[in-house]
């Protein structure tokens, strides 16, 4: 087998990653973005601006989501006590365990991609990953395995 560069290693990486996701979504009747959506508010609940920018979306855009979101009972918008023009997103009940059913599937098949690693490489690779993230300041989308 021949040996890929960083950057076709980094870019082939991430199709493969998105297609588990997309497939993974598919199969649980959500788009990716929703998804997404559905794991950075496992963590906690966001305002809006705090989860467009984690997201990478326009405000147009986040609000279409959510909107949809709050439609199917996913999430719901609540006032920030602090502030009454501004809300937070929540999930729901409904949404929660969506969200974790989501995401504990989707984990297992991206563990799964590696699989064929001895557990000292899947470590260094983890490793690697870790510093390539932390290096870069990609905000918390998808956290480690529950």
């Amino acid at each position: 087998m021949e040996a890929l560069g960083v950057v076709a290693g980094l870019v082939r990486s991430s199709f493969l990653v998105n297609a588990v996701y997309t497939e993974s979504a598919r199969e649980y009747g959500l788009t990716v973005q929703q998804g997404q959506l559905l794991c950075v508010l496992m963590a906690q609940p966001y305002g809006m601006g705090e989860l467009g920018a984690t997201l990478g979306l326009e405000k147009s855009s986040l609000t279409g989501l959510v909107d949809r979101a709050v439609r199917r009972g996913l999430v719901r918008r609540e006032p920030v006590p602090d502030d009454r023009r501004a809300v937070q997103v929540v999930l729901t009940g409904e949404g929660r365990e969506l969200a974790e059913d989501f995401y504990g599937a989707t984990c297992r098949r991206i563990e799964g991609l590696a699989s064929g690693l001895p557990p000292a490489d899947r470590d260094r690779l983890a490793t690697l990953l870790g510093r390539v993230v932390e290096d870069n300041e990609v905000p918390t989308v998808f956290l480690d395995a529950l």
